[in-house]
């Protein structure tokens, strides 16, 4: 009886698991196709489709998440999508929602690598690029608005944002930021009870990462002409190569072209200069995750083989990382020591979030143009309750009109 019972229970828990996982993939592959502007835009397009229209967390829940993604190594708008995955559909739903986020970009970068090869040069769609930058400006804003109204609890913690705006605005290094923020908020919060709580952080090591370097504004040019190859690896040595870089990667797309430099020009002299500046900027210009210019590069290097090997060796330790963290970190949060960190990270957090956007701001918001999409789309997003996704995809259609007409 027992076992009749429980055929159509595990019949319906399953048809219940993989809607689920339909779900996810959908929305992921929506996500990773649309997702232009960086790691800012990504989580604030992210918030809007998972806490606010389909509540698949909290907003407290998600600040939880985006705390913890910026503590570990690994792209963090990408860490955030497989961490939603488990939350909505255990592990077979955080594997298929990191890998939806990343095949589109995967693929958009693996054609525009073939293009480039072949015709030796990069296609360019300024106009619709100009008309994304300011929309996308206009949803993070929204995004930054919301988040901070939760993470914000309290007088010190706001304190603790604002140093740390401050400290990212001045040049400190984001993941100094965020464990310096995370223990000065822990210690001020819990300073009363020292003596009473135990302390049980995990800190990621961090030998010698190099310093941040920021392409902006570049503007794609070249072609394979502008040097030979001097080696040629194999389809081995690069996903090993990849697999290390996304294994230690700290601050995602800010950091990613002082590795790839050190690694693929000057110690293995695998690429010119240019190559690597071309392939950096293709993983700023295409939606998804900025890493996706490992695609790029490994088609360069090996074909599509080389392209495979080098998007999942760059990815699958945010997917290592991610599964050790993400069944224990709302637990974590019954401590209140590590309450009192987490909470302190979430508005540091948040502080990166608005200086990334003043700085995007500054590129983006040149001409009427762009200020008035901007505008319209901020307008829009606090009139209305719309996807940003649409915001996002109207922002590069208006911009791709007003080109056309001026």
């Amino acid at each position: 009886m027992n076992s009749a019972d429980a055929g159509p229970a595990g019949t319906l828990q399953a048809r219940t698991q993989l809607g689920r996982l339909r779900e996810l993939a959908a929305l992921f592959l929506k996500l990773g196709a649309i997702s232009f502007g960086g790691p800012a835009a990504h989580i604030a397009l992210l918030e809007g489709e998972v806490v606010r229209e389909r509540q698949w967390v909290t907003r407290q829940q998600f600040l939880d998440m985006l705390g913890a993604a910026n503590l570990i190594p690994g792209p963090t708008s990408t860490e955030m999508a497989i961490n939603v995955g488990f939350v909505r559909a255990r592990w077979a739903g955080l594997c298929v929602a990191g890998a939806s986020f990343i095949l589109p970009a995967a693929l958009i970068t693996g054609a525009f690598a073939w293009a480039y090869v072949r015709f030796g040069s990069l296609p360019q769609a300024a106009s619709v690029l100009a008309g994304i930058k300011p929309a996308v400006l206009a949803v993070i804003a929204v995004a930054i608005w919301r988040l901070g109204k939760t993470a914000v609890k309290d007088a010190g913690l706001g304190l603790v944002g604002a140093l740390s705006l401050a400290a990212f605005l001045f040049g400190l290094n984001p993941i100094l930021i965020l464990f310096g923020g995370g223990l000065l908020g822990m210690l001020a919060k819990r300073a009363s009870s020292l003596g009473s709580e135990a302390l049980f952080i995990f800190v990621p090591r961090k030998n010698g990462f190099p310093p941040s370097l920021r392409v902006a504004g570049y503007a794609a040019s070249g072609s394979i002409a502008a040097g030979a190859l001097p080696l040629r690896p194999s389809i081995g040595q690069i996903g090993f190569f990849f697999l290390k870089v996304g294994a230690v990667l700290y601050g995602g797309g800010y950091v990613l072209l002082a590795f790839l430099e050190q690694g693929l020009v000057q110690q293995h002299a695998w690429l010119t200069r240019q190559q690597l500046l071309d392939a950096v900027a293709i993983g700023q210009f295409t939606p998804g995750p900025v890493l996706s210019a490992a695609t790029f590069i490994g088609y360069i290097l090996g074909g599509v083989p080389g392209a495979v090997v080098a998007t999942i060796g760059i990815f699958l330790p945010s997917f290592f990382y991610v599964g050790l963290l993400a069944p224990v970190l709302f637990r974590l949060r019954q401590s209140v020591w590590i309450a009192a960190f987490l909470d302190s990270v979430n508005v540091c957090a948040v502080a990166l979030m608005v200086g990334v956007t003043i700085r995007l701001g500054i590129d983006a918001l040149r001409g009427w143009p762009a200020w008035l999409i901007s505008l319209g789309s901020l307008a829009i997003l606090l009139r209305w309750k719309i996807s940003p996704a649409w915001i996002v995809l109207g922002g590069g259609i208006v911009g791709l009109f007003l080109a056309t007409i001026r």
